[in-house]
This record gives C-alpha cells, sequence and structure tokens, in this order.
C-alpha cells in the first residue's frame, strides 16, 4: 500500500508498564539519556500535538509519537537486518529490519532516515537513489517491564546501489542479509532472531 493509499491503526496492549520516574532512575545522579530528549506527539492522524519528553513517551502509559522505520535492501531482493544494540533500553539485541528512529522538530520523514542510514550503518545518500516512503501505521506494544512504544509509525524502502556498510556498535550489535520473501512466508524459521514488533508489522502490511 502506498502512502497516498491512507492508512490504518494496529494497536495492543500489555498491563506491564513502569513509571517515567522508575525508568529515569528515581533519585540517580545519571538520568537516562532519553530524559533528556524529545520526540513529536500526534493524534491518530499523525497531526502534531506538540513535543513531549521521549522518556515519558515511553513509559507509563505512553504518549503517541512519530516514529519511522526504514527497510534497506540489497539487488537481489534481500533485506538488511540489523541487531539492535545490547545497551538499547527497549528491545535490546532485537533484531529490526533495517533502522527505526523518531524524527525531531521540522524535519520530514525522509531526513530523518537519512540521517540514521548514515549515523547507524555508514550508507551515505550517493549509495541510493529510491528512498520513498510506502507505509504508515499506527501500533502499542509493551516490552517486558522497561516501557511500550507508542507510535504512528512511517514506513521507507531503500534499496542500496553500494552495500558497503560501517555500522555504529553503539546502534547495532550484528547484521544478516536474508530473503525478504523467505522471512515472511516462513516467520518460524527465524524466530530465533526475535524480531521488533514494528518490523513485523511493517512486513505483514508490505504483503497484504
Amino acid at each position: 500500500m502506498s502512502a497516498d493509499e491512507g492508512w490504518s491503526a494496529s494497536t495492543e496492549s500489555d498491563p506491564e508498564t513502569e513509571s517515567a520516574e522508575s525508568a529515569a532512575g528515581a533519585g540517580a545522579e545519571t538520568p537516562h539519556k532519553n530524559a533528556r530528549q524529545e520526540v513529536i506527539a500526534v493524534d491518530e492522524n499523525d497531526e502534531s500535538q506538540g513535543l513531549v519528553n521521549r522518556l515519558d513517551a515511553h513509559t507509563g502509559d505512553g504518549v503517541r509519537h512519530r516514529a519511522f522505520t526504514c527497510l534497506v535492501f540489497d539487488g537481489e531482493g534481500r533485506i538488511l537486518l540489523a541487531q539492535r544494540a545490547p545497551t538499547k533500553r527497549l528491545w535490546d539485541t532485537h533484531w529490526d529490519g533495517t533502522v527505526a528512529s523518531h524524527p525531531v522538530e521540522g524535519q520530514s520523514q525522509k531526513e530523518a532516515t537519512r540521517q540514521r542510514l548514515e549515523e547507524e550503518l555508514g550508507v551515505t545518500p550517493d549509495q541510493y537513489g529510491d528512498l520513498r516512503v510506502t507505509d504508515k501505521f499506527e501500533y502499542k506494544r509493551y516490552y517486558e517491564n522497561a516501557g511500550l512504544e507508542w507510535e504512528v509509525c512511517a514506513v521507507l524502502k531503500v534499496t542500496l546501489d553500494d552495500t558497503t556498510l560501517d555500522p555504529d556498535e553503539e546502534e547495532i550489535a550484528g547484521m544478516l542479509w536474508a530473503d525478504y520473501d523467505h522471512l515472511h512466508d516462513h516467520p518460524a524459521w527465524y524466530r530465533q532472531l526475535r524480531l521488533c514488533p514494528w518490523f513485523e508489522i511493517a512486513m505483514r502490511r508490505d504483503f497484504a
């Protein structure tokens, strides 16, 4: 489905939550780095509702906010799976397809994606030419007792002409090229990878 064809919501909740005060470490001398950042709160139509503290958006009942995920392919139809670093507070060591983050105020989804591709993978704009937005959906998922994601998530795709990579180990612990059709058709065979929920939703919708 293209971005111009509209989008639908997919939400699911879990009772396990944690307050922002607890997640930041009440009384701790060094709060989590997310406590010093902001994300864009949005309504169900992805209209901005102002800025919200990033840690607050990801703890307690959460705050719906704007996000994106980018699926990175090579010329053979393989998707690059990237393992989230063990230092990530949410979905640490899970596998994503491929980068995901939050735009900052005044930044488009494409601009944010280009930035994260370079920062996380060392992929520069001269390595691709077809970055495009293909979908958008809302979802809500809790992660153990550490927090949650409640996002209106844009999906972007890009095919690399040059697959040279220089990953940032603080962001990415491992990488794996996988046949995209095979991954979708046989999810049980990849269960040991523990895929991130937003990627699983994006992939399921992509094949719908």
